[in-house]
């Protein structure tokens, strides 16, 4: 397998070495990833796309050198480069290569406490200051000063809004929205604005050959923390010394299994945007229950 000639250029200028082997590595669903080794024998990781798409990378490499500069006791990927060549249309995003094991027992342990670590970093609003993507769809992160606002304004309207225009939602679902949203503020219990990988599914982490947790594919924002715990529950892969360990070091408030599935309307709510099919009446049937 050959990489674009921008891409080798790339690393004979950067690292002195030209590329001398080029694996796919799966997984990806937006992008074409590879595993790219140097005639040295280091590796990097690439993703490749669309020129079009480039805003994409731009804002992923923005979201993980945030977590490394927050992330203590979590491994982030070095961001080398981003790279586009207007002749072919396409663009690139460098990376650090990952090498992946096997979890010990005490992994989850560490990666809970790290996680609760990564939240204390802080800010005085919830949002970003700039806009970024959850998946390919684009993810909006005004500032506001209370999580309610934040949590309706820039997470669940324009995503039902969306899902208006692909026609999954009837009138009945707005009106339940609606009763919803102003349930919220008794619902939700404040928190300080965290700092949020905001995409965190069982797919987005790993453990590297030192047994570390790695943190890949961020939408980072400041939010609220029991968003993050929540996201981790919704399609597994967390084991529970990972949220025991979580809550040794920043402990939830009361009643927050109860809350789970709201603040999962977001993410649900992407799914439906993405892919539609059963994540439709999934999140219906939980708007109509609160």
């Amino acid at each position: 397998m050959k990489i674009a000639q921008t891409v080798d250029h790339y690393f004979n200028e950067q690292f002195g070495s030209g590329v001398s082997g080029v694996a796919a590595v799966g997984g990806g669903c937006i992008n074409d990833t590879y595993r790219v080794t140097l005639g040295d024998g280091s590796d990097f990781f690439v993703k490749e796309n669309r020129i079009s798409l480039l805003d994409m990378f731009e804002k992923e490499a923005r979201g993980l050198r945030l977590l490394s500069e927050a992330a203590n006791g979590i491994q982030i990927p070095e961001v080398h480069g981003i790279l586009k060549d207007e002749e072919s249309g396409q663009a690139w995003l460098v990376l650090s290569f990952i090498r992946e094991a096997s979890k010990s027992s005490i992994f989850d342990d560490n990666f809970g406490r790290a996680l609760a670590g990564m939240h204390q970093n802080s800010s005085s609003q919830y949002g970003l200051d700039h806009n970024n993507y959850i998946g390919r769809l684009p993810q909006i992160n005004d500032w506001r000063d209370d999580w309610v606002s934040f949590f309706i304004d820039c997470r669940i309207e324009p995503q039902v809004k969306m899902a208006r225009e692909k026609g999954h939602f009837s009138g009945q679902t707005g009106n339940c929205l609606e009763r919803l949203y102003k349930m919220l503020p008794d619902i939700m219990p404040e928190a300080p604005p965290s700092l949020l990988h905001g995409d965190l599914w069982g797919g987005n982490y790993l453990c590297d050959d030192q047994d570390r947790p790695v943190l890949i594919d961020p939408a980072v924002y400041y939010g609220h923390p029991e968003a993050e715990l929540a996201f981790t529950r919704l399609f597994g892969g967390f084991g529970p010394d990972f949220y025991k360990s979580y809550e040794e070091v920043s402990p939830l408030s009361p009643g927050f299994s109860e809350r789970v599935d709201i603040y999962n309307l977001y993410p649900l709510l992407v799914h439906v945007n993405l892919f539609g099919g059963s994540y439709v009446s999934q999140t219906e049937a939980i708007i109509r229950r609160f």
